[in-house]
């Protein structure tokens, strides 16, 4: 048996397949988004959490022991900015947030053309990296904080299993990946003020980032 967890925008969803690919069960659980102010969309991580726990408990226990693997999907973008202590330093903002429109401007005259060539996108205020800036720019005091960023569905992962991991799928839209080379742009680092040590390690989508942690 297997169990898909998709991290979406408005609920997460897990689904029972057997080895087939037969859809055996499936729950969701609901959590709100939080406009604190116009053009800003916010939600908070442990909300995804709580929910995800929630859903499992919907699974009997003989369902569960017969998973032998756990695969995660989610909404893409998202900033969720961790503390040294793994908490939560502020509401995650999400990918259709759009308050970074200024911080999106200046990467795009910062590094022109050179972006794509170091990415391969140019920056929209659904990436991450604009979103980091953003926090820079506007709450350095939680920017001074920050010992990881992650991407939503990669929290919920780590919240699972104790490892910092993204796939480069999801690295590829935050705007801070070398997607041509598969590694963390140091230039766009440099820039934003960060270091590869708040990053997570990048896995291929398809490999195993660990084992599940004893909750």
């Amino acid at each position: 048996m297997y169990i898909g967890i998709d991290l979406g925008t408005s609920a997460v969803k897990l689904l029972l397949m057997n080895p087939e690919g037969k859809v055996l069960k499936t729950v969701s659980k609901e959590y709100p988004l939080l406009f604190p102010k116009e053009n800003w969309i916010e939600q908070n991580p442990d909300d995804w959490v709580e929910k995800t726990f929630e859903a499992f408990l919907e699974f009997t226990s003989e369902e569960l022991s017969l998973v032998r693997a756990i695969s995660f999907s989610g909404q893409m973008h998202g900033s969720v900015f961790l503390d040294d202590e793994d908490k939560v330093i502020r509401p995650a903002l999400l990918w259709c947030d759009q308050r970074t429109v200024e911080e999106c401007k200046f990467l795009n005259r910062k590094f022109g053309s050179k972006l794509i060539d170091l990415t391969g996108n140019i920056a929209i205020t659904g990436f991450t990296a604009p979103k980091i800036l953003w926090l820079k720019n506007n709450e350095s005091e939680n920017f001074k904080k920050i010992n990881k960023i992650m991407l939503p569905k990669d929290y919920l992962a780590f919240k699972l299993s104790g490892v910092y991991s993204t796939d480069v799928s999801d690295a590829s839209g935050t705007l801070l990946l070398d997607v041509k080379n598969r590694k963390w742009c140091q230039e766009i680092l440099e820039e934003l003020g960060i270091t590869e040590k708040q990053l997570p390690k990048l896995f291929e989508s398809y490999e195993c980032i660990g084992k599940i942690k004893k909750i």
